[in-house]
């Protein structure tokens, strides 16, 4: 079955970095697009950038934009999110989405926390 397994949260200090993973498995991961989302405690899940399966990347989220960058192994069938220039207000679950066959998945997440 479809599974989609987040790492790489952690708390950081403002104007610090870090790269989130995601490892897929169960499908064709080269063949899918794949995006990820995240949650702020009291706000709605919000999309945060998607990677089509050629490789174009679609950055939705306008404060992420020259700061985050998505990228995918489809070797490893893992999906990134390089974060940099964190903000306190970039705290939040983070969460790796994919629609698989008309099926949505999603990560378990993972918890980033910036603050000082």
């Amino acid at each position: 079955q479809v599974q989609l397994v987040e790492s790489g949260g952690g708390l950081v200090q403002p104007g610090g970095s870090l790269r989130l993973s995601c490892a897929a498995s169960g499908f064709t991961f080269s063949s899918y697009a794949m995006s990820w989302y995240r949650q702020a405690p009291g706000k709605e899940r919000e999309l945060v950038a998607t990677l089509t399966s050629i490789g174009l990347t679609i950055m939705n989220l306008e404060s992420a934009k020259g700061r985050f960058t998505i990228s995918r192994d489809n070797a490893k069938n893992t999906v990134y999110l390089q974060m940099n220039s964190l903000k306190p207000e970039d705290t939040a679950v983070y969460y790796c989405y994919a629609r698989v066959r008309l099926a949505v998945y999603w990560g378990q997440g993972t918890q980033v926390t910036v603050s000082s």
